[in-house]
């Protein structure tokens, strides 16, 4: 169990000029070299990745014999919108393997972007599981079990073929044990490992330490970052205006970051609070001397009142160079 004290202060919301909220966190970043370049928080900190977890799947997949066009791909790593273009997307991988959507085991759910669950809506559209989030990741996993031979009726058990491959292949990315196996809100296994790991994880990926398995999956996202979130979304906004920038974010707070140059980002917030994200990120990026003058105004949080913007999210300080040893 994680104690309270693995986490500090890293980012505030204000509310017409005052302090309103505080964020707690952990957030570790690596050198070039894959040394802790800081840390704020303990870095070991035990998490669970969540969908920050999804571009490990996905290099485990490839490795298993998963073929897709990049922007399929791209998709299989992703939290998505649900836009009609992601849907028919998930729907693509599917029947590539000669398969529908009536396979898919994930939570059925309304598309993850407000706007097109609204229009959804207005059509008289029900929940269902190809417009949930995650359905890429479980077209791919399907696919892959078709490739495979394996079963598809019983593919989100932990102990089924696909995901006994992907626990144990997890190790080699993060460079640590598996520490627990959960269950995710899409019904897959969630893995727990610390914080640092997941670092260590986005680092092999985006800088060719995960093989070609790797770096297709690193081509796939960075490549086609809408596929990945949506347009709207900050970890489509950061793959965007970051060039070479590798991002994935996770519910309950988490995000992970590298570049091809090793340098890399994993943090979580505390309380699960996705606005914290963007900046912690950015003044993460910062203190890598990453430029993020592109990125900063398109992913800034803010803190709105009867409508009208009166406050933001902030990191704790401006930059997290301080932090360094």
């Amino acid at each position: 169990m994680n104690l309270p004290d693995a986490f500090v202060p890293v980012a505030y919301t204000t509310r017409s000029g005052f302090v309103e909220s505080v964020h707690f966190g952990a957030v570790v970043a690596l050198n070039r070299d894959g040394s802790i370049a800081f840390a704020a928080g303990d870095p070991n900190v035990m998490i669970y990745p969540r969908s920050a977890n999804k571009p490990m799947q996905a290099v485990a997949m490839v490795n298993s014999g998963l073929l897709l066009p990049a922007d399929l791909l791209g998709l299989v790593c992703a939290s998505h919108d649900g836009t009609p273009t992601h849907v028919d997307s998930a729907r693509s991988i599917l029947a590539s393997v000669a398969l529908d959507e009536s396979a898919l085991q994930n939570t059925a759910d309304l598309p993850l972007d407000p706007m097109c669950a609204e229009a959804f809506l207005r059509t008289g559209g029900v929940r269902a599981p190809v417009l949930m989030n995650c359905s890429g990741k479980h077209a791919g996993m399907l696919a892959t079990c078709v490739i495979n031979g394996w079963s598809i009726s019983s593919y989100l058990d932990s102990t089924h073929p696909l995901q006994e491959m992907i626990t144990a292949f997890l190790p080699s990315m993060i460079e640590h044990r598996v520490e627990h196996i959960g269950i995710d809100g899409c019904g897959a296994p969630a893995h727990v490992m610390p914080l640092l790991g997941l670092a260590h994880a986005f680092r092999r990926i985006a800088s060719a330490g995960a093989g070609a398995a790797g770096q297709q999956v690193y081509d796939a996202m960075t490549g086609h970052p809408t596929m990945v979130g949506g347009a709207r979304r900050d970890v489509t906004r950061f793959m965007q205006h970051v060039p070479g920038l590798l991002a994935k974010d996770g519910a309950d707070g988490v995000f992970a970051a590298a570049l091809p140059d090793g340098r890399a980002v994993a943090f979580k917030i505390a309380d699960g609070a996705n606005r914290a994200r963007p900046a912690v990120m950015v003044a993460a990026l910062q203190a890598l001397d990453v430029d993020v003058s592109v990125v900063r105004p398109i992913v800034r949080e803010a803190i709105r009142g009867h409508g009208h913007e009166v406050g933001e999210v902030l990191a704790i300080a401006e930059s997290l160079r301080s932090l360094r040893g």
